[in-house]
Protein backbone atom coordinates (compact mmCIF):
# COMPACT_ATOMS: atom_id res chain seq x y z
CA UNK A 1 0.00 0.00 0.00
CA UNK A 2 0.62 3.31 -0.78
CA UNK A 3 2.71 5.60 2.22
CA UNK A 4 -0.51 7.51 3.55
CA UNK A 5 -0.56 11.08 4.31
CA UNK A 6 -0.22 11.67 8.21
CA UNK A 7 -3.21 14.39 7.54
CA UNK A 8 -5.21 11.14 6.93
CA UNK A 9 -6.13 9.63 10.05
CA UNK A 10 -9.19 7.72 8.69
CA UNK A 11 -6.63 5.73 6.60
CA UNK A 12 -5.84 3.71 9.35
CA UNK A 13 -5.94 -0.39 9.38
CA UNK A 14 -8.28 -0.11 12.44
CA UNK A 15 -10.83 2.26 10.44
CA UNK A 16 -13.97 0.75 9.35
CA UNK A 17 -15.77 2.53 6.06
CA UNK A 18 -19.84 2.68 6.35
CA UNK A 19 -21.70 1.87 3.00
CA UNK A 20 -25.19 3.21 2.61
CA UNK A 21 -28.43 1.27 2.86
CA UNK A 22 -30.63 0.91 -0.04
CA UNK A 23 -33.93 2.29 0.02
CA UNK A 24 -35.48 -1.06 -1.87
CA UNK A 25 -37.96 -3.05 -1.65
CA UNK A 26 -35.91 -5.71 0.71
CA UNK A 27 -35.44 -3.09 3.53
CA UNK A 28 -39.07 -2.61 5.02
CA UNK A 29 -38.22 -1.88 8.48
CA UNK A 30 -38.25 2.11 9.60
CA UNK A 31 -35.49 4.23 9.09
CA UNK A 32 -34.16 6.75 11.72
CA UNK A 33 -31.14 9.20 11.31
CA UNK A 34 -29.20 7.32 12.75
CA UNK A 35 -29.03 4.43 10.75
CA UNK A 36 -28.42 5.90 7.03
CA UNK A 37 -25.35 3.95 6.78
CA UNK A 38 -23.97 0.70 7.62
CA UNK A 39 -20.48 -0.68 8.78
CA UNK A 40 -18.52 -2.38 5.63
CA UNK A 41 -15.32 -3.66 5.51
CA UNK A 42 -12.18 -2.34 3.95
CA UNK A 43 -11.56 -3.82 1.24
CA UNK A 44 -7.31 -3.11 0.49
CA UNK A 45 -6.94 -5.90 -2.42
CA UNK A 46 -5.92 -4.40 -6.06
CA UNK A 47 -7.38 -7.64 -7.36
CA UNK A 48 -10.61 -6.23 -7.21
CA UNK A 49 -13.00 -6.87 -10.50
CA UNK A 50 -14.01 -3.30 -11.86
CA UNK A 51 -17.66 -2.34 -10.42
CA UNK A 52 -18.77 -1.76 -14.29
CA UNK A 53 -20.94 -5.17 -13.30
CA UNK A 54 -23.64 -3.59 -11.27
CA UNK A 55 -25.62 -5.78 -8.82
CA UNK A 56 -29.21 -6.05 -8.97
CA UNK A 57 -31.26 -5.13 -6.08
CA UNK A 58 -33.90 -7.79 -4.31
CA UNK A 59 -37.31 -7.75 -4.76
CA UNK A 60 -39.23 -9.45 -2.29
CA UNK A 61 -43.11 -9.12 -2.74
CA UNK A 62 -45.39 -7.96 -0.19
CA UNK A 63 -48.58 -8.80 0.88
CA UNK A 64 -49.88 -5.38 1.66
CA UNK A 65 -48.21 -2.95 -0.37
CA UNK A 66 -46.01 -2.66 -3.92
CA UNK A 67 -42.57 -2.13 -3.54
CA UNK A 68 -42.81 1.11 -5.20
CA UNK A 69 -45.62 2.26 -2.87
CA UNK A 70 -43.22 0.81 0.25
CA UNK A 71 -40.04 2.66 -0.64
CA UNK A 72 -42.32 5.82 -0.54
CA UNK A 73 -43.46 4.66 2.66
CA UNK A 74 -40.09 4.13 4.10
CA UNK A 75 -38.75 7.54 3.02
CA UNK A 76 -41.54 9.37 4.47
CA UNK A 77 -41.25 7.31 7.76
CA UNK A 78 -37.16 8.35 7.55
CA UNK A 79 -38.10 12.02 6.85
CA UNK A 80 -40.76 11.98 9.66
CA UNK A 81 -38.17 10.38 12.23
CA UNK A 82 -35.47 13.11 11.06
CA UNK A 83 -38.05 16.04 12.42
CA UNK A 84 -41.40 15.78 13.43
CA UNK A 85 -42.42 19.43 12.97
CA UNK A 86 -42.24 18.59 9.02
CA UNK A 87 -45.64 18.93 8.52
CA UNK A 88 -46.29 22.30 10.51
CA UNK A 89 -47.06 25.24 8.93
CA UNK A 90 -44.58 27.93 8.50
CA UNK A 91 -44.70 31.29 9.85
CA UNK A 92 -44.19 33.84 7.32
CA UNK A 93 -44.03 37.78 8.27
CA UNK A 94 -45.41 40.71 6.13
CA UNK A 95 -42.71 42.39 5.92
CA UNK A 96 -41.59 43.87 3.06
CA UNK A 97 -37.63 43.17 3.76
CA UNK A 98 -38.25 39.55 4.99
CA UNK A 99 -40.14 36.22 4.97
CA UNK A 100 -38.80 34.15 7.34
CA UNK A 101 -38.88 30.89 6.48
CA UNK A 102 -36.54 29.09 8.97
CA UNK A 103 -38.38 28.59 12.02
CA UNK A 104 -39.83 24.95 11.54
CA UNK A 105 -37.05 24.32 8.65
CA UNK A 106 -36.46 20.68 7.99
CA UNK A 107 -33.44 19.16 9.57
CA UNK A 108 -32.57 16.78 6.29
CA UNK A 109 -30.44 13.77 6.87
CA UNK A 110 -27.22 14.72 6.86
CA UNK A 111 -24.88 13.46 3.66
CA UNK A 112 -22.08 11.92 5.61
CA UNK A 113 -21.94 11.60 9.34
CA UNK A 114 -20.13 13.59 11.37
CA UNK A 115 -17.30 11.41 11.67
CA UNK A 116 -16.89 10.83 7.68
CA UNK A 117 -17.18 14.71 7.24
CA UNK A 118 -14.15 15.30 9.20
CA UNK A 119 -12.34 12.86 7.83
CA UNK A 120 -13.68 14.85 4.43
CA UNK A 121 -12.21 17.89 6.04
CA UNK A 122 -8.93 16.56 6.58
CA UNK A 123 -8.30 15.81 2.89
CA UNK A 124 -8.34 19.86 2.19
CA UNK A 125 -5.04 21.22 3.87
CA UNK A 126 -3.12 18.21 2.12
CA UNK A 127 -4.41 19.46 -1.22
CA UNK A 128 -3.39 23.13 -0.50
CA UNK A 129 0.13 21.67 0.41
CA UNK A 130 0.22 19.87 -3.23
CA UNK A 131 -0.79 22.91 -5.07
CA UNK A 132 1.35 25.68 -3.55
CA UNK A 133 4.52 23.17 -3.40
CA UNK A 134 4.63 22.04 -6.63
CA UNK A 135 8.65 21.52 -8.09
CA UNK A 136 7.84 23.12 -11.02
CA UNK A 137 6.69 26.80 -9.05
CA UNK A 138 9.04 26.71 -6.48
CA UNK A 139 10.64 30.35 -8.14
CA UNK A 140 7.19 31.37 -7.45
CA UNK A 141 7.11 32.02 -3.50
CA UNK A 142 4.60 34.81 -3.54
CA UNK A 143 2.33 33.16 -5.55
CA UNK A 144 2.29 30.00 -3.43
CA UNK A 145 1.73 31.84 -0.47
CA UNK A 146 -1.16 34.00 -2.35
CA UNK A 147 -2.70 30.64 -3.65
CA UNK A 148 -2.85 29.38 -0.42
CA UNK A 149 -4.55 32.04 0.80
CA UNK A 150 -7.58 32.35 -2.18
CA UNK A 151 -7.64 28.67 -1.68
CA UNK A 152 -7.92 28.62 2.70
CA UNK A 153 -10.60 31.99 1.51
CA UNK A 154 -13.35 31.20 -1.26
CA UNK A 155 -13.44 27.36 -1.26
CA UNK A 156 -13.62 25.10 2.75
CA UNK A 157 -16.26 27.63 4.21
CA UNK A 158 -19.17 26.76 2.63
CA UNK A 159 -21.62 24.01 3.16
CA UNK A 160 -19.74 21.85 0.94
CA UNK A 161 -23.13 20.14 -0.25
CA UNK A 162 -21.32 19.40 -3.60
CA UNK A 163 -18.27 17.49 -2.58
CA UNK A 164 -19.93 15.74 0.59
CA UNK A 165 -22.68 14.52 -2.40
CA UNK A 166 -19.75 13.46 -4.66
CA UNK A 167 -18.36 10.99 -1.71
CA UNK A 168 -21.90 9.87 -0.70
CA UNK A 169 -22.43 9.16 -4.45
CA UNK A 170 -19.35 7.06 -4.38
CA UNK A 171 -20.44 4.92 -1.30
CA UNK A 172 -23.88 4.35 -2.48
CA UNK A 173 -22.73 2.96 -5.91
CA UNK A 174 -19.52 1.01 -5.13
CA UNK A 175 -19.84 -2.50 -4.70
CA UNK A 176 -17.40 -2.28 -2.32
CA UNK A 177 -15.47 0.29 -0.30
CA UNK A 178 -11.79 0.69 -1.40
CA UNK A 179 -9.46 2.59 1.38
CA UNK A 180 -7.55 4.09 -1.58
CA UNK A 181 -11.13 4.63 -3.55
CA UNK A 182 -12.86 6.64 -0.18
CA UNK A 183 -10.24 8.88 -0.25
CA UNK A 184 -10.29 9.56 -3.86
CA UNK A 185 -13.47 10.29 -3.74
CA UNK A 186 -13.09 12.92 -0.64
CA UNK A 187 -10.09 14.65 -3.01
CA UNK A 188 -13.13 14.07 -6.10
CA UNK A 189 -15.41 16.21 -3.87
CA UNK A 190 -12.85 18.69 -3.04
CA UNK A 191 -12.56 19.62 -6.59
CA UNK A 192 -16.31 20.00 -7.11
CA UNK A 193 -15.84 22.81 -4.23
CA UNK A 194 -13.05 24.09 -5.93
CA UNK A 195 -14.88 24.72 -9.29
CA UNK A 196 -17.74 26.20 -7.37
CA UNK A 197 -15.47 28.59 -5.64
CA UNK A 198 -14.37 29.22 -9.44
CA UNK A 199 -17.88 30.12 -10.18
CA UNK A 200 -18.97 32.15 -7.11
CA UNK A 201 -15.80 34.11 -7.29
CA UNK A 202 -16.61 35.45 -10.86
CA UNK A 203 -19.79 35.32 -10.36
CA UNK A 204 -19.76 38.08 -7.46
CA UNK A 205 -17.72 40.43 -9.42
CA UNK A 206 -19.77 40.32 -11.84
CA UNK A 207 -22.80 40.83 -10.19
CA UNK A 208 -21.60 43.25 -7.39
CA UNK A 209 -22.33 41.53 -4.48
CA UNK A 210 -21.45 42.36 -1.35
CA UNK A 211 -20.95 39.30 0.62
CA UNK A 212 -20.71 35.71 0.28
CA UNK A 213 -21.27 32.99 2.83
CA UNK A 214 -21.71 35.77 5.63
CA UNK A 215 -17.66 37.20 4.54
CA UNK A 216 -17.02 39.75 2.06
CA UNK A 217 -17.11 38.80 -1.39
CA UNK A 218 -13.30 37.77 -2.42
CA UNK A 219 -12.58 41.00 -4.54
CA UNK A 220 -14.39 42.88 -2.03
CA UNK A 221 -11.37 41.33 0.51
CA UNK A 222 -8.03 44.07 0.67
CA UNK A 223 -9.19 45.74 -2.18
CA UNK A 224 -8.76 42.81 -4.51
CA UNK A 225 -11.16 44.42 -7.48
CA UNK A 226 -11.35 43.02 -10.64
CA UNK A 227 -8.01 41.58 -10.20
CA UNK A 228 -10.14 38.91 -8.14
CA UNK A 229 -10.87 37.49 -10.85
CA UNK A 230 -7.64 36.04 -12.17
CA UNK A 231 -7.89 34.14 -8.75
CA UNK A 232 -11.42 32.34 -10.20
CA UNK A 233 -8.82 31.21 -12.94
CA UNK A 234 -6.34 29.95 -10.91
CA UNK A 235 -9.33 27.88 -8.84
CA UNK A 236 -10.19 26.48 -11.74
CA UNK A 237 -6.65 25.92 -13.42
CA UNK A 238 -6.08 23.37 -9.30
CA UNK A 239 -9.12 21.74 -10.70
CA UNK A 240 -6.83 19.67 -13.52
CA UNK A 241 -3.51 19.97 -11.59
CA UNK A 242 -5.36 17.65 -8.80
CA UNK A 243 -6.71 15.39 -11.52
CA UNK A 244 -3.59 14.55 -13.16
CA UNK A 245 -2.08 13.97 -9.80
CA UNK A 246 -4.29 11.90 -8.22
CA UNK A 247 -6.59 10.02 -11.49
CA UNK A 248 -4.23 10.43 -14.51
CA UNK A 249 -3.14 6.17 -13.27
CA UNK A 250 -7.27 5.42 -13.41
CA UNK A 251 -8.54 4.21 -16.51
CA UNK A 252 -11.57 6.33 -15.78
CA UNK A 253 -9.40 9.33 -15.77
CA UNK A 254 -10.60 10.75 -19.10
CA UNK A 255 -14.11 10.20 -17.98
CA UNK A 256 -13.54 12.68 -15.22
CA UNK A 257 -11.73 15.17 -17.18
CA UNK A 258 -14.99 15.64 -20.23
CA UNK A 259 -17.40 15.34 -17.36
CA UNK A 260 -15.71 18.18 -15.27
CA UNK A 261 -15.14 20.38 -18.71
CA UNK A 262 -18.30 19.30 -20.14
CA UNK A 263 -20.00 21.07 -16.64
CA UNK A 264 -17.84 23.47 -16.71
CA UNK A 265 -19.41 24.77 -20.21
CA UNK A 266 -22.46 24.44 -19.64
CA UNK A 267 -22.36 26.38 -16.49
CA UNK A 268 -20.65 29.65 -17.99
CA UNK A 269 -23.34 28.82 -20.78
CA UNK A 270 -26.05 29.37 -18.27
CA UNK A 271 -23.64 32.29 -16.61
CA UNK A 272 -24.01 33.64 -20.09
CA UNK A 273 -27.82 34.27 -20.53
CA UNK A 274 -28.34 35.14 -17.45
CA UNK A 275 -25.54 37.85 -17.29
CA UNK A 276 -27.01 38.67 -20.98
CA UNK A 277 -30.41 38.83 -19.69
CA UNK A 278 -30.42 41.43 -17.37
CA UNK A 279 -28.59 44.05 -19.47
CA UNK A 280 -30.72 46.69 -20.88
CA UNK A 281 -33.65 46.15 -18.52
CA UNK A 282 -35.42 44.23 -21.71
CA UNK A 283 -37.77 42.62 -18.99
CA UNK A 284 -40.35 41.62 -21.22
CA UNK A 285 -38.24 38.72 -22.12
CA UNK A 286 -38.34 37.46 -19.08
CA UNK A 287 -40.25 34.20 -19.43
CA UNK A 288 -40.37 30.80 -18.20
CA UNK A 289 -38.69 29.07 -20.60
CA UNK A 290 -36.22 31.78 -20.45
CA UNK A 291 -35.45 31.55 -16.60
CA UNK A 292 -35.84 27.57 -16.91
CA UNK A 293 -33.05 28.05 -19.58
CA UNK A 294 -30.57 29.64 -17.03
CA UNK A 295 -31.44 27.70 -14.12
CA UNK A 296 -30.88 24.45 -15.58
CA UNK A 297 -27.40 25.35 -17.10
CA UNK A 298 -25.85 27.68 -14.83
CA UNK A 299 -27.08 25.77 -11.71
CA UNK A 300 -28.63 22.12 -12.04
CA UNK A 301 -25.16 20.64 -14.00
CA UNK A 302 -22.80 21.51 -11.90
CA UNK A 303 -24.26 21.79 -8.48
CA UNK A 304 -26.66 18.37 -8.69
CA UNK A 305 -25.80 16.06 -11.84
CA UNK A 306 -21.97 16.71 -11.76
CA UNK A 307 -21.28 15.01 -7.52
CA UNK A 308 -23.22 11.80 -9.44
CA UNK A 309 -21.58 11.73 -12.31
CA UNK A 310 -18.15 11.48 -11.20
CA UNK A 311 -18.88 9.25 -8.71
CA UNK A 312 -20.81 6.64 -11.60
CA UNK A 313 -17.34 7.42 -13.85
CA UNK A 314 -15.40 6.11 -11.04
CA UNK A 315 -17.38 2.73 -10.48
CA UNK A 316 -17.89 2.33 -13.96
CA UNK A 317 -21.50 2.74 -14.67
CA UNK A 318 -21.74 3.40 -18.13
CA UNK A 319 -25.28 2.08 -19.25
CA UNK A 320 -26.87 4.75 -21.23
CA UNK A 321 -30.52 4.70 -19.48
CA UNK A 322 -29.23 4.58 -15.79
CA UNK A 323 -27.30 7.90 -16.94
CA UNK A 324 -30.69 9.10 -18.32
CA UNK A 325 -32.36 8.62 -15.42
CA UNK A 326 -29.75 10.18 -13.07
CA UNK A 327 -29.42 13.29 -15.27
CA UNK A 328 -33.54 13.84 -15.41
CA UNK A 329 -34.06 14.12 -11.56
CA UNK A 330 -30.54 15.98 -10.91
CA UNK A 331 -31.72 18.42 -12.92
CA UNK A 332 -34.79 18.14 -11.16
CA UNK A 333 -33.54 18.71 -8.17
CA UNK A 334 -31.38 21.56 -9.09
CA UNK A 335 -34.22 23.39 -10.77
CA UNK A 336 -35.93 23.36 -6.99
CA UNK A 337 -32.66 24.35 -5.08
CA UNK A 338 -32.44 27.23 -7.82
CA UNK A 339 -36.09 28.13 -6.96
CA UNK A 340 -35.70 28.61 -3.56
CA UNK A 341 -32.25 30.43 -3.99
CA UNK A 342 -34.44 33.34 -5.87
CA UNK A 343 -37.26 32.95 -2.87
CA UNK A 344 -34.34 33.27 -0.47
CA UNK A 345 -32.52 36.62 -2.24
CA UNK A 346 -35.95 38.35 -1.72
CA UNK A 347 -36.89 36.94 1.45
CA UNK A 348 -34.30 35.07 3.62
CA UNK A 349 -32.40 36.13 6.55
CA UNK A 350 -29.04 37.53 5.36
CA UNK A 351 -27.96 36.03 9.29
CA UNK A 352 -28.77 32.16 8.08
CA UNK A 353 -28.09 32.81 4.11
CA UNK A 354 -24.83 34.78 4.74
CA UNK A 355 -25.52 36.68 1.70
CA UNK A 356 -27.63 40.33 0.95
CA UNK A 357 -29.75 39.28 -1.61
CA UNK A 358 -29.51 41.47 -4.88
CA UNK A 359 -31.76 40.04 -7.39
CA UNK A 360 -34.18 43.05 -8.13
CA UNK A 361 -31.66 45.64 -8.50
CA UNK A 362 -29.61 43.47 -10.55
CA UNK A 363 -32.41 42.66 -12.47
CA UNK A 364 -32.03 39.10 -12.43
CA UNK A 365 -34.41 36.95 -14.15
CA UNK A 366 -35.69 35.55 -11.22
CA UNK A 367 -38.61 32.70 -10.10
CA UNK A 368 -40.28 35.58 -8.21
CA UNK A 369 -40.12 37.93 -10.89
CA UNK A 370 -41.24 35.58 -13.90
CA UNK A 371 -43.94 34.16 -11.64
CA UNK A 372 -45.58 37.53 -10.78
CA UNK A 373 -45.26 39.33 -13.90
CA UNK A 374 -47.07 36.08 -15.40
CA UNK A 375 -50.04 36.91 -12.66
CA UNK A 376 -49.94 40.25 -12.32
CA UNK A 377 -52.67 42.98 -13.72
CA UNK A 378 -52.18 46.09 -15.61
CA UNK A 379 -51.44 48.26 -12.65
CA UNK A 380 -49.12 45.44 -11.14
CA UNK A 381 -47.19 45.03 -14.43
CA UNK A 382 -46.63 48.86 -14.34
CA UNK A 383 -45.32 48.39 -10.98
CA UNK A 384 -43.10 46.11 -11.53
CA UNK A 385 -41.65 47.28 -14.93
CA UNK A 386 -40.94 50.88 -13.21
CA UNK A 387 -39.57 49.48 -10.08
CA UNK A 388 -37.50 46.43 -11.13
CA UNK A 389 -34.10 46.05 -11.94
CA UNK A 390 -33.56 50.11 -10.22
CA UNK A 391 -30.63 50.23 -7.54
CA UNK A 392 -32.90 52.16 -5.32
CA UNK A 393 -33.99 51.38 -1.99
CA UNK A 394 -37.51 52.83 -2.41
CA UNK A 395 -38.09 50.88 -5.77
CA UNK A 396 -36.40 47.40 -4.44
CA UNK A 397 -39.28 47.97 -1.23
CA UNK A 398 -42.19 48.52 -3.64
CA UNK A 399 -41.15 45.13 -5.36
CA UNK A 400 -41.11 43.03 -2.27
CA UNK A 401 -44.14 44.57 -1.23
CA UNK A 402 -46.04 43.68 -4.20
CA UNK A 403 -44.47 40.24 -4.16
CA UNK A 404 -46.37 39.79 -0.88
CA UNK A 405 -49.31 41.82 -1.99
CA UNK A 406 -49.84 38.82 -4.71
CA UNK A 407 -49.20 35.79 -2.22
CA UNK A 408 -46.10 34.92 -3.66
CA UNK A 409 -44.57 33.47 -0.56
CA UNK A 410 -47.53 31.49 -0.21
CA UNK A 411 -47.29 30.41 -3.76
CA UNK A 412 -43.77 29.37 -3.31
CA UNK A 413 -44.63 27.59 -0.24
CA UNK A 414 -47.31 25.27 -2.45
CA UNK A 415 -44.58 25.08 -5.04
CA UNK A 416 -42.24 23.42 -2.35
CA UNK A 417 -44.51 20.69 -1.71
CA UNK A 418 -45.95 20.22 -5.12
CA UNK A 419 -42.06 20.00 -6.29
CA UNK A 420 -40.56 18.02 -3.58
CA UNK A 421 -43.76 15.58 -4.35
CA UNK A 422 -43.01 15.44 -7.59
CA UNK A 423 -39.36 14.49 -7.73
CA UNK A 424 -40.12 11.85 -5.01
CA UNK A 425 -42.29 9.60 -7.18
CA UNK A 426 -39.56 10.53 -9.69
CA UNK A 427 -36.91 8.86 -7.64
CA UNK A 428 -39.46 5.69 -6.92
CA UNK A 429 -39.55 5.29 -10.85
CA UNK A 430 -36.13 5.10 -11.09
CA UNK A 431 -34.27 1.25 -12.09
CA UNK A 432 -33.63 -0.62 -9.33
CA UNK A 433 -30.03 -0.64 -10.46
CA UNK A 434 -29.33 2.96 -9.17
CA UNK A 435 -29.34 3.88 -5.38
CA UNK A 436 -32.60 5.63 -4.95
CA UNK A 437 -31.50 6.54 -1.18
CA UNK A 438 -28.84 8.26 -2.76
CA UNK A 439 -31.69 11.22 -4.08
CA UNK A 440 -34.30 11.03 -1.53
CA UNK A 441 -30.72 12.43 0.60
CA UNK A 442 -29.89 15.29 -1.85
CA UNK A 443 -33.85 16.20 -2.20
CA UNK A 444 -34.17 16.25 1.47
CA UNK A 445 -31.21 18.11 2.06
CA UNK A 446 -32.46 21.06 0.28
CA UNK A 447 -36.27 20.68 1.51
CA UNK A 448 -37.96 23.61 3.27
CA UNK A 449 -34.34 24.97 3.73
CA UNK A 450 -33.38 28.29 4.83
CA UNK A 451 -29.82 28.78 3.50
Amino acid sequence: MSRISPYLHLFTKTRFYKKPERLDSSNRHSFSSASLLKKGRIITSSTKTAASTRHTESHSESHSKSPETQNLLNFQALLKASNPTTNQPRNVSTSHKMVDVSSTQINAPKLLEKEESDDFNAVFPELVRFLTEIPEFRDMPETNRWLARVLQYNVPHGKRNRGLATALSYRYMADELQEENVKLSYILGWTVEMLQAFFLVADDIMDNSETRRGRLCWYKVDQNGTGAFNDSLLLEGAIYLILKKYFSGKDYYLDLLEIMHDATYKTTYGQSLDTRTGQGRKMETYTMDRYNGIVKYKTSYYSFHLPVALAMAMVGIKDSELKRQTEKVTLEIGHFFQVQDDYLDCFGDVEVTGKIGSDIQDCKCSWLFVTALEQATLEQREILLSNYGVDDETKIGKVKQLYIEMKLPGFYQAFEERTFNLITNHIQQMSPELPKRLFHEMLAKIYRRSS
